[in-house]
């Protein structure tokens, strides 16, 4: 059993900045993110392998987006720059035993989320 831990949520302007953080009781394959705003499916928003070699990104995130990981800490981050109201959400981090999805029922693990906000 691997528990996931968020933080670094909050309530920010558009054009802010936000640091996310998962920190993972164990180590797994792949971990990622995503979010789910009101009314909305869960959508995957960036995804990272263990080693870092390998990273996927939603088209809608692209550009503003970084996902990365300090595996010493078995922490997983979330950069997030140019923030728009859209970018609204729970932010969830998963992780995988094996392979590095974009579908998230194919996700073992799961945290509590962190909730951003993003104001006009």
């Amino acid at each position: 059993q691997v528990h996931l831990v968020e933080s670094g949520g909050g309530l920010v302007q558009a054009g802010d900045s936000l640091r996310l953080s998962c920190t993972a009781s164990g180590r797994t394959f792949s971990s990622s993110w995503f979010r789910q705003a009101p009314g909305k499916e869960r959508e995957f928003v960036a995804g990272i392998t263990w080693t870092g070699g390998r990273t996927v990104y939603a088209d809608s995130v692209k550009g503003r987006f970084a996902i990365s990981r300090d595996n010493a800490k078995i922490t997983m981050y979330l950069q997030m720059n140019s923030l728009e109201p859209d970018d609204t959400a729970m932010y969830y981090c998963a992780s995988a035993l094996s392979g590095l999805y974009i579908g998230a029922n194919l996700y073992r693990y799961w945290g509590q989320g962190t909730q951003v906000t993003v104001s006009s």
